[in-house]
């Protein structure tokens, strides 16, 4: 393996997933609600999509990545609407049970899969992964063993970001009141609404 190589593409998924949007607010209410686990779980769910993402572009699948811009419109709206289902939800929601749910294994698989699907739900982000790692590669063709590599990088350094997330939330979710969490789940589901908006909008006008 190489280290450098391996290093670098930790460092891109990183990059990637500390941004907050969406995703990551949604980890956060995740956490706060259901603990850590459930957190990271959902994280992981986003890490897998951008090493979805990440070999698609690293193996260079044209077709795939055709069909993925081909699909933009309708995976941009199927997005966009579980967004705002996902907002109205946290809008009507009342302070739960934290306890009940922390362990709640039920939760798990469609935790990470929601957010697996609603990160791939933006397509073009194939091609920022293209641009990417061909700078990576020098513009030279990736072996397998390379190509690996990164997607593997990408990986671990998006799944490193959900960890200290979720375990940072975690850490203070017991020491807020419940009219806190109601304000909290307000404020994400305002947010994701707004979101959800922009990017009909988005859609619209493409």
């Amino acid at each position: 393996m190489d280290a450098l190589l391996f290093l670098k593409s930790v460092l891109i998924g990183l990059s990637i997933a500390a941004p907050v949007g969406p995703i990551g607010l949604l980890c956060i209410q995740r956490t706060l609600g259901h603990g850590a686990r459930i957190g990271f779980i959902s994280g992981l769910g986003a890490a897998a999509a951008d090493a979805t993402y990440g070999a698609v572009g690293a193996f260079g699948i044209g077709a795939i990545t055709r069909a993925f811009v081909a699909l933009a419109t309708p995976l941009a709206l199927a997005g966009a609407l579980f967004l705002a289902w996902m907002g109205l939800k946290m809008l009507r929601a009342t302070p739960p049970e934290r306890a009940a749910h922390a362990s709640d294994p039920v939760r798990a698989l469609p935790a990470f899969a929601s957010v697996y699907l609603l990160t791939l739900s933006n397509p073009l982000t194939i091609l920022s992964f293209i641009a990417i790692f061909a700078t990576l590669s020098g513009g030279e063709a990736l072996s397998a063993g390379s190509g690996l590599v990164m997607v593997l990088g990408v990986f671990c350094g998006s799944a490193l970001w959900w960890l200290a997330l979720s375990l940072g939330v975690a850490a203070v979710r017991h020491r807020l009141e419940p009219g806190t969490m109601i304000w909290i789940d307000r404020f994400a589901g305002v947010f994701l609404l707004g979101f959800a908006a922009w990017q009909l909008v988005r859609v619209a006008g493409s």
